[in-house]
């Protein structure tokens, strides 16, 4: 049923992922302010002065729409638990995917640009992300909660 604690648990992971989308994921300025990075769910840019350089990494945006997507598809889903966590699972390694992605840009690609000692600072997109996979984890739960009440009845007919 669409009342259930797992389609809110569903619903945050899916408001999480677009709010990864739309926010800024990790910041770093340099001491004398001349250079900054900045990553997003589309690009990272590195600015240099007046110039600025942008690498594309759309494909962090790709893998979070179609958890969004997965994510709002399991909510209809609510007949068939063992689809839905079977769904939530899939989410979950998506989701891991997603942040070994934006962990390889920050720490392999973009710390390095200038500044190595100095750390960047991680954007609410990060946080974002970083709630969706605890409500994933939270929706899975109570998925297979429910699942374990409904067979433990089954056996009481």
């Amino acid at each position: 049923m669409l009342q259930r604690i797992q389609t809110l648990f569903l619903a945050v992971v899916a408001v999480g992922i677009v709010g990864l989308l739309a926010l800024p994921v990790w910041d770093k300025t340099a001491v004398d302010g001349t250079q900054s990075v900045h990553l997003t769910a589309l690009r990272l840019v590195h600015e240099q002065g007046t110039s600025s350089f942008i690498t594309p990494v759309w494909y962090i945006a790709l893998v979070g729409g179609i958890v969004a997507g997965v994510a709002i598809f399991a909510i209809s889903q609510y007949k068939n638990r063992l689809l839905q966590s079977g769904l939530c699972a899939a989410n979950s390694i998506l989701m891991t995917i997603i942040m070994g992605l934006i962990m390889y840009f920050i720490f392999g690609k973009a710390k390095d640009l200038f500044e190595p000692n100095v750390t960047g600072s991680f954007g609410f997109g990060f946080y974002a992300l970083v709630t969706s996979m605890l409500a994933n984890v939270l929706a899975n739960r109570f998925i297979r909660r429910d699942e374990k009440l409904v067979r433990s009845q089954d056996r009481m007919r």
